[in-house]
């Protein structure tokens, strides 16, 4: 867009005279108008080059700074008044008031008829708006040409830093160079040197200072490249001032609309292979599962997943933490899922060998399968999930299974660290990272409440539940040892340093007051339960 004084610097326009300081003529000129309505400010819209013979000031022009004043306030280019037909000159005090609010006032000569001035102001602008829209669409064009032939967007960043004769840089949503023009190449700095003092604010185009080699000030501009909403992809162009004509901002938006619509079919095939891993996963856990399970040869129908031959397999169970009310909304769940599985995705394999990652079906989660035995899990986990909170304020929670040694157990480490994401999620656990803990038959009844447990208990043991009598705690003591030493009585005779008839006599009594055998397996079952279960109480 060309601002006043480029406007009078043309050859055709030279006529003209710009009697205020040229550093107040910076505005873009976007069309002209011709009034001599003193409340013209009202009807006319930003960027206006107004022109008039100041017929009604010729008395009094001091009463021009009301004029110049409401232009000033409605971001107009600049005044130019014609002389010669009701203002011999114009008064040096309405030029010195123009230079003290920083308003242009231009001199049009009575030779030039404000009406031929108009026509070929408009027509001028005008040439160079279609011939910065052709362009722009050219550009279009050309670049929809390399999106259908399936060029990369290595290639696309290249072609378009050449094209616009200006170093590009394309950064991914977690403020990371995702690709570079050769302008980079050959610098002393690279790309990074300048996105690092980048910070991306909520406008899809903007233009900031940041400091080159000699910490010096220039000027940058980025452009958003949407294929997600809360967290796009941004088009940065360096020095965009220098830019040949006729590029334009609509030339830089046309190439962005171009870029999203190549980063979109990425996701889009990504996606669908993200969706084969994700079945091939879930009927491996399944089958795995099933009783009397057939024999599955899973290396060989995985190796397209990743799947390798190994002495130690692994599942790591993630996702992204919740942390705000704007969390709730699905789309920005969605987004944050896809951004911890990307970043997952490429930050696990270069400090992992032959990890392989997955969707879990029908959630936002994700699995991590280790084939290889990783020495240092957990601090490897830690230091990804928190340089992803580093960058976006996104947190990773991680629930951990155990080691096993064929792949055809890895349900078993599945079930594992799911269980220990649960347990880290319910029990509202601090940490990010939590192994999963091996559990006896009490965690059985974890979820059952305290008066069906003590129902049970008092069914079982009868008086020896919670007994208070010296005597039956004496009792429920012989018992709980003598069933631990699998009813020797010898073995539980020593441990409680008395004979064995005593022994004998003691567990004769317990028979007759629980009322059934205690050497049988499902009675001896329920009583070591119930000890275990009423331990608490008794202690």
């Amino acid at each position: 867009m060309k601002t006043l004084v480029d406007l009078l610097q043309i050859p055709r326009f030279s006529d003209l005279k710009l009697l205020t300081n040229p550093k107040y003529a910076e505005l873009p000129v976007e069309s002209i108008e011709i009034s001599e309505t003193p409340d013209i400010s009202f009807y006319i819209p930003e960027h206006i080059l107004l022109l008039t013979t100041a017929m009604i000031y010729q008395e009094d022009q001091t009463r021009m700074f009301a004029l110049i004043d409401s232009l000033k306030e409605k971001k107009a280019a600049g005044l130019g008044i014609k002389v010669g037909r009701f203002l011999d000159e114009i008064d040096p005090k309405v030029i010195q008031y123009a230079d003290s609010v920083h308003f242009p006032i231009v001199l049009v000569p009575t030779s030039i008829p404000l009406g031929r001035l108009l026509h070929q102001l408009l027509s001028f602008l005008w040439d160079k708006q279609t011939e910065q829209l052709s362009y722009a669409l050219d550009i279009q064009r050309r670049f929809s040409s390399l999106l259908v032939n399936d060029v990369s967007i290595a290639r696309f960043i290249a072609d378009f830093g050449r094209s616009i004769n200006t170093p590009v840089i394309l950064v991914d949503p977690y403020k990371q160079v995702y690709a570079a023009s050769k302008h980079f190449s050959k610098a002393s700095k690279p790309a990074e040197f300048y996105i690092d003092q980048l910070i991306f604010g909520q406008k899809k185009s903007e233009s900031v200072l940041i400091e080159d080699l000699d910490q010096k000030k220039f000027l940058v501009s980025y452009f958003s490249v949407e294929t997600n909403h809360y967290f796009p992809h941004s088009l940065v162009v360096l020095n965009p001032e220098k830019i040949p004509y006729p590029v334009s901002n609509f030339a830089l938006e046309q190439a962005s609309l171009v870029l999203s619509f190549m980063l979109y079919k990425n996701q889009k095939v990504q996606e669908s292979y993200d969706l084969l891993k994700t079945d091939f996963l879930t009927r491996m856990i399944e089958i795995q599962q099933a009783p009397n399970q057939h024999p599955r040869d899973w290396l060989d129908l995985g190796t397209t997943y990743g799947l390798v031959k190994a002495r130690h397999y692994r599942v790591v169970y993630a996702s992204c933490k919740q942390k705000n009310t704007s969390d709730s909304k699905i789309k920005y769940q969605e987004e944050v899922s896809q951004l911890g599985f990307k970043w997952l995705s490429s930050k696990l394999k270069h400090h992992i060998k032959d990890v392989s990652l997955f969707k879990v079906k029908n959630t936002q989660h994700c699995v991590a399968l280790i084939q290889h035995k990783q020495e240092n899990l957990e601090s490897i986990l830690q230091n990804i999930a928190d340089d992803l909170t580093k960058r976006l304020s996104i947190d990773l929670q991680f629930g951990v299974g155990n080691i096993y040694g064929t792949i055809d157990d890895v349900a078993k480490s599945y079930i594992e660290a799911k269980t220990a994401y649960e347990e880290m999620s319910s029990l509202s656990i601090t940490t990010s990272i939590y192994q999963y803990q091996q559990k006896g038959m009490r965690s059985l009844f974890e979820k059952i409440g305290p008066s069906d447990i003590a129902y049970f208990c008092e069914i079982t043991l009868k008086d020896l539940a919670y007994p208070k009598e010296a005597s039956s705690i004496e009792l429920r003591k012989t018992l709980k040892y003598y069933l631990d030493f699998n009813c020797e009585i010898a073995r539980t005779a020593k441990a409680l340093f008395v004979h064995r008839n005593t022994i004998k006599y003691r567990i004769d009594q317990c028979s007759n007051l629980i009322g059934k055998n205690i050497h049988d397996p499902s009675v001896s079952l329920d009583l070591r339960l119930a000890l275990e279960l009423s331990e608490e109480n008794n202690l």
